[in-house]
C-alpha cells in the first residue's frame, strides 16, 4: 500500500518513464486527488522508487448491461536502471492476488505498448476510431428531428452536472463504458495550456429539446490560415448524446463552425452514427486502434456477470499460466436473460487461453475470428459458432476516456 507522503516521489518515476516531462499543476493534482493509496503498489530499491503500479475501483458495463466491478490497473512504470530483473512481473503477480482477494472478476487497462500486457493474461477487448474529417468536401445527412433540437453555447464548468446526467444514461447501454464515481467528472473538464497545441481553450455545446439537455460537445478550436483563406480544425474532446437527433443536431454543428474546414474526432466508437451520416468515409480518413485491455481475473464470475445475446452452452478447457487458479474446463451455459458458468469435468467444446476470454468478453472481438487465426480450437463441430455468436453484441464496445 503506498502512502501520501509517497506519492510524489512514486509519480515522479512514473513521470519520468513516460519522457520526463512535467504535466501542468492542474493535471497532477487531479492524478494526486483520483489515486487509490489502497490499490497502489510501489517497488524500492532502498529509499529510491523504481515501479509503479496502481488500480481503480471501476465498474465496467459488460454486455447486457450489468455494471461489474473491475480493477482499473493504471500508473504502471519501471525505471530504466531496472528492467529486465523482474519487477513489472512482481507487481503485476501482487496486483492480480490483490483484484482476486477483493473479490473482483476483471481487470482492465490501456496499454502504452500493446505487447506489454498479453503475458500477464490482457488482450485488446474494445477499439476506438480516429478521423481526420474534411468538412469541406464531406457532407452530412441528418435524420428527421434533428432541427427540433437547440444547440446552444454553455461554459464546461456550468453545465457540468448536465453533461454527467447525459453520460450516465448512456453507460448502461454500450459495453466497455466506466461509471464515474465522484471526482472523476473533472476529467472532462481537464484543460492545461501545454496541452492544447495551439487550440483554444476548452469550449462546449449542449443539445436541448423542450428545455432538457439531451446531449453535449466538448471540443477545442485551432485556428490556421493560408494564402487561400481561414482552414482552422476543430479538435473534438468529447461528445454525447441520448438519440439520433440529437448526435446529428450536434455533428452538424460540429462541421459547421466558422473558420474550419476539419474535424479531428479522437478515440471515437467504432460504429459512432457520424460514419452513417456521412457522404464520403473515405475523406474522413478513419484509423482503428486498440483500446480497453481486459483481463479475467474469476473465469466463472466474469463469464456470469454478462449475458449472451443467443442462448449457448459450452464447455471450454481454458489455459492461463499466470493465474492458474482459472485453468481447468468450465461449462457456460446463457441466453440473453442471464447465465451460470462452473467447472466441470465434462468433455471440452473450445480449447483456448484466457486472452482470448478477454478479448471476446465485451463483445467486440469475434471468437470465430480468432478460432480462424488458430487462438481457438474447436473440440466439437458448431460450437465455435455457438459461442461466437452469442458472445456478440449489438453495439460495439468503448472506452469512453483514459485512466
Amino acid at each position: 500500500m503506498l502512502r501520501q507522503d509517497e506519492w510524489d516521489e512514486w509519480y515522479d518515476n512514473l513521470i519520468r518513464a513516460f519522457g520526463g516531462v512535467p504535466e501542468a499543476a492542474e493535471e497532477r493534482e487531479l492524478w494526486n486527488a483520483l489515486t487509490e493509496l489502497d490499490r497502489s503498489i510501489g517497488a524500492w530499491d532502498g529509499d529510491e522508487c523504481v515501479g509503479t503500479a496502481g488500480a481503480f475501483s471501476f465498474r465496467l458495463t459488460v454486455p447486457g448491461g450489468a455494471s461489474v466491478p473491475a480493477a482499473g490497473v493504471t500508473m504502471v512504470s519501471v525505471a530504466a536502471t531496472h528492467r529486465r530483473r523482474g519487477v513489472l512481473r512482481s507487481m503485476m503477480r501482487r496486483q492480480l492476488d490483490d483484484v482476486r482477494e477483493w473479490g473482483w472478476p476483471l481487470a482492465v487497462l490501456t496499454a502504452s505498448e500493446p505487447a506489454i500486457y498479453g503475458r500477464f493474461g490482457y488482450a485488446p477487448a474494445t477499439f476506438h476510431v480516429n478521423a481526420e474529417i474534411d468538412t469541406t468536401r464531406v457532407r452530412l445527412s441528418v435524420p428527421p428531428g434533428t432541427d427540433d433540437v437547440r444547440v446552444r453555447y454553455a461554459k464546461p464548468a456550468d453545465v457540468l452536472d448536465a453533461c454527467e446526467a447525459v453520460y450516465a444514461r448512456l453507460v448502461p447501454q454500450r459495453p466497455g463504458m466506466v461509471a464515474r464515481l465522484p471526482g472523476w467528472e473533472r476529467l472532462g473538464l481537464l484543460d492545461p495550456e501545454s496541452d492544447r497545441e495551439g487550440a483554444s481553450p476548452l469550449q462546449s455545446v449542449v443539445a436541448e429539446r423542450d428545455g432538457e439537455v439531451v446531449g453535449y460537445a466538448r471540443f477545442h478550436v485551432k485556428p490556421e490560415w493560408d494564402a487561400a483563406g481561414p482552414k482552422g480544425t476543430v479538435v473534438l474532446r468529447d461528445v454525447q448524446a441520448l438519440d439520433p437527433a440529437a448526435h446529428a443536431a450536434l455533428w452538424r454543428f460540429l462541421f459547421g463552425i466558422d473558420l474550419t474546414s476539419k474535424v479531428h474526432a479522437r478515440g471515437r466508437p467504432v460504429d459512432e452514427v457520424w460514419q452513417q451520416l456521412v457522404s464520403d468515409l473515405r475523406r474522413c480518413e478513419p484509423r482503428l486502434r486498440d483500446s480497453l485491455h481486459v483481463r479475467l481475473v474469476d473465469v466463472g464470475a466474469a463469464l456470469e456477470a454478462r449475458t449472451y445475446q443467443a442462448p449457448v452452452d459450452v464447455v471450454f478447457d481454458v489455459e492461463d499460466d499466470f493465474c492458474p487458479w482459472n485453468t481447468g474446463r468450465w461449462r457456460l451455459s446463457g441466453d440473453a436473460k442471464g447465465a451460470t458458468c462452473e467447472r466441470t469435468e465434462d468433455a471440452a467444446d473450445l480449447a483456448l487461453s484466457v486472452r482470448e476470454l478477454g478479448a471476446a468478453y465485451l463483445g467486440g472481438v469475434s471468437l470465430a475470428a480468432l478460432g480462424a487465426a488458430g487462438r481457438v480450437r474447436e473440440l466439437r463441430q458448431g460450437a465455435l459458432t455457438e459461442a461466437a455468436v452469442g458472445f456478440g453484441s449489438p453495439v460495439a464496445p468503448w472506452l469512453p476516456h483514459g485512466f
